[in-house]
């Protein structure tokens, strides 16, 4: 199996793929030629245009291949502003789950939007969006509970409305149910390269665009494209497709071995409606800050990337009714394809010493 700076090299051991995932090999080869040699604007007309064109479709079908049929791929910044184009773009009221990420919960407050509550396990406790836009995460980035989205969508329909579904940390990981009307992927979640993601719109949904211009990816998202960020990104998506099973079960192991390891800690958010490549701990009596200071060799995290640094609780802890200090000695550590089960043990071995230390 590849490695990406392994402990047995000296170097950091990474713990934190609910932030980003390395760059997958086969990602960075089908980026490398439009780094280079591939420098034409997949928008002009002649044959190096063409050329660049072509490889988009191609990169274009390989995301789509592990999203439901029946719908368009229109290419994004990242999932940020797919979730943006979603729900400013569909010009209709929307509510959100409580434990949804900044990028929907932002946007759900500019619009005056609802926010609904989620149970101690951080599972939907949902009662309808009526006509309106519902949002649900498929696999929470914080807390890796998997919400029953299909359920939910069928809930929405019923009552006239539309379900987005923000599948950033699940997409390439496991299959995309059937059921939403838009939903949001990533690359740089599934070991593509940064500053590209996408919006999935099902056939007959009309969505207002938030940047006018010339008119490029259907007319929803004016800009040129870069042809290497979608090759990379069409790339990571055929290997999730192909390497899935082999993937989860390697990430199955990995949580087993961790849950063993962190037999002192509280798991956050349910244990059995999860994602197992995220592991997210609380042990009494723990200073995050601290622990992190005395664990610089490891890479992990004490909530989401997007809201670290800001000094307040994690919001999806509170939300599962967390006290303002379980929510501060909570760590998220997560783990994927390139990650080994001696990682874990060193990693272990250190944050329990290290917590173990303060108490």
């Amino acid at each position: 199996m590849a490695r990406h700076r392994g402990a047995d090299k000296g170097g950091v051991i990474y713990l934190d793929y609910q932030a980003t995932t390395p760059l997958a090999p086969e990602a960075f080869a089908a980026m490398e030629p439009w780094l280079k040699d591939g420098f034409w604007n997949p928008h002009s007309a002649h044959a190096g245009g063409r050329k660049a064109a072509a490889a988009v479709e191609v990169a274009r079908d390989q995301i789509a291949a592990l999203l439901p049929k029946g719908g368009k791929l229109i290419f994004t910044s990242g999932a940020t502003e797919a979730l943006n184009l979603a729900i400013k773009g569909c010009g209709l009221p929307v509510a959100a789950l409580s434990t949804e990420h900044a990028a929907v919960l932002d946007c759900v407050a500019y619009l005056g939007g609802a926010v609904v509550p989620v149970g101690t396990d951080g599972r939907a406790g949902f009662d309808g969006a009526g006509q309106g836009l519902f949002a649900a995460m498929l696999v929470n980035n914080e807390i890796g509970t998997i919400q029953p989205v299909a359920d939910l969508a069928e809930q929405c329909h019923i009552q006239g409305g539309l379900l987005l579904c923000d599948a950033v940390q699940a997409f390439g990981r496991m299959p995309i149910p059937d059921g939403p009307d838009m939903i949001a992927v990533s690359a740089h979640k599934i070991h593509g390269p940064k500053g590209i993601g996408a919006l999935w719109v099902r056939d007959g949904i009309e969505l207002t665009p938030l940047m006018h211009g010339g008119g490029q990816e259907q007319g929803l998202r004016s800009g040129t494209l870069s042809p290497a960020l979608c090759a990379g990104f069409g790339a990571a998506a055929q290997l999730a497709a192909q390497r899935m099973e082999q993937d989860d079960a390697h990430v199955a192991l990995l949580w087993d071995h961790a849950i063993a390891a962190f037999s002192d800690w509280t798991v956050n958010g349910s244990t059995i409606h999860r994602y197992k490549g995220n592991l997210n701990i609380r042990r009494d009596g723990v200073d995050v800050g601290r622990l992190m200071s005395e664990c610089r060799n490891i890479a992990f995290s004490a909530g989401s990337a997007c809201a670290s640094g800001s000094g307040r609780p994690s919001h999806v802890l509170s939300a599962l009714g967390l006290s303002q200090t379980q929510a501060k000695s909570s760590i998220r550590l997560g783990f994927g394809r390139y990650t080994t089960l001696a990682e874990i043990d060193i990693a272990a071995e250190a944050i329990n010493r290290a917590a173990g230390a303060m108490l």
